[in-house]
């Protein structure tokens, strides 16, 4: 396992990044000055440690041993994970937690959309989740996540039940016993499983579902292999499986039977960050080609030079400020106290991943055959692009698929009574 403090570079060919383009282009007026104070500290800290580690994370075989450690455990060293969380629980206490968050991930999603994903699913959906438990439970689970001394999981999707979390979709069973419950069942595509210490589970509970945390080294628990995906490869899941494994009292999360509001209040949060990563991968996309716009030549000028690639630059600058606009708006209402801000979080997680997701594309023609490859034999040269083309698509479908955002945002338009 490698340690905070063995951040290498990959070996064939060293990542460049270009000049960012934000602080010209972007005016945050919406930010609180904590919030900026976290952007600065979070940047200077993902240019130190996630972005030499960057293409490496990007291009590993998904495994266990290729777990990123030690940026995993550099985030813990320097305090990012306590940021979303209250002082009581050993966070920073901020005014402004998830603005905060939401900006944690666009900075690491800018270097790496693997490891913006893993602080996703440790700190919004595993730790807000156990804000929300009792104080045992929070000594037990969310200390050590705080320290980052155990990875966190969240589990509600199953083999047949992801887009629809309805009792009758879903196959994992928490049969109340003496003491406790007995919990059998499989989950899937399950964030951080294979490197995690503990899960944060939605159980089918007779009629109703029940939020347990079960520790994934106890018996009757079985975690399977990183699955192979097509993109964000620092970024493991797999399944695990659950047979007749014995869960006390003591790890019930919330009240009996009231799981699915937890988890459904935890998911719009996790919206919130899935749009910030969708921002923070798009600004990469840009800052990329507009250096390449500015100094590609093709019939003795450079390619900016086309009024065409102008104006798609002004498109993409205008859409990547909407994008920021709308998950701090969802932040900052959630700051607020509303659990569930809509219609800003489903606008913001469909828009700016959707965006990303389509500039990902151009960026790969913008680049040519560059774009096109994982590494240039000739020098072990990389263009990030490819490696964004390939992880943002997830982004249009975790936590939430952009369709069922967008009928989140016609329910508040039309109401429960036509959209159903």
């Amino acid at each position: 396992m490698a340690t905070a403090v063995e951040i290498k570079a990959h070996a064939p060919g060293e990542q460049r990044w270009p000049k960012r383009k934000e602080p010209e282009l972007y005016h945050d007026l919406m930010s609180p000055a904590e919030v900026l104070a976290i952007r600065a500290e979070v940047r200077a800290f993902a240019e130190k440690v996630v972005a030499p580690r960057a293409r490496a994370i990007g291009d590993a075989e998904e495994s266990v041993e290729h777990f990123p450690w030690d940026v995993f455990h550099a985030m813990g060293e320097a305090g990012l994970f306590r940021i979303p969380f209250p002082a009581e629980v050993g966070g920073r206490g901020l005014k402004h937690p998830a603005a905060a968050t939401a900006v944690v991930i666009e900075e690491l999603s800018y270097y790496s959309s693997s490891v913006g994903a893993i602080y996703d699913v440790h700190c919004i959906l595993a730790g807000h989740a156990l804000v929300q438990g009792s104080p045992d439970l929070q000594s037990r689970y969310l200390a050590p996540l705080l320290a980052g001394t155990k990875v966190g999981a969240f589990a509600t999707t199953e083999p047949d039940a992801s887009t629809d979390l309805s009792v009758n979709s879903m196959v994992t069973d928490a049969v109340k016993v003496e003491g406790g419950y007995r919990v059998s069942g499989q989950k899937r595509f399950i964030t951080n499983a294979p490197v995690a210490g503990f899960v944060v589970l939605l159980c089918r509970d007779g009629t109703s579902m029940t939020e347990l945390v079960i520790d994934l080294d106890q018996a009757g628990v079985k975690v399977g292999k990183p699955d192979r995906k097509i993109g964000n490869n620092g970024q493991l899941t797999a399944d695990i499986y659950f047979d007749d494994v014995f869960v006390p009292d003591a790890n019930l999360l919330g009240e009996r039977g009231k799981g699915l509001r937890v988890a459904l209040q935890t998911l719009t949060y996790g919206r919130i960050g899935i749009a910030a990563a969708g921002t923070g991968l798009a600004q990469s996309l840009f800052d990329q080609c507009v250096e390449r716009l500015e100094n590609r030549k093709a019939f003795g000028k450079v390619l900016g030079q086309f009024q065409h690639w102008q104006f798609r630059m002004a498109e993409r600058a205008t859409g990547i400020e909407n994008a920021r606009n709308l998950y701090l708006k969802a932040a900052l209402r959630k700051d607020s106290g509303i659990a569930f801000p809509e219609p800003e979080a489903g606008m913001a997680k469909y828009y700016a991943t959707e965006m990303a997701g389509e500039f990902a594309r151009e960026a790969v023609q913008i680049f040519g055959g560059y774009g096109f490859l994982r590494e240039l034999s000739h020098d072990g040269s990389h263009a990030h692009v490819s490696e964004i083309y390939r992880d943002v698509k997830i982004a249009e479908i975790y936590e939430g698929t952009n369709e069922i955002q967008k009928w989140i945002v016609a329910r508040q338009i039309f109401g429960k009574d036509i959209t159903g």
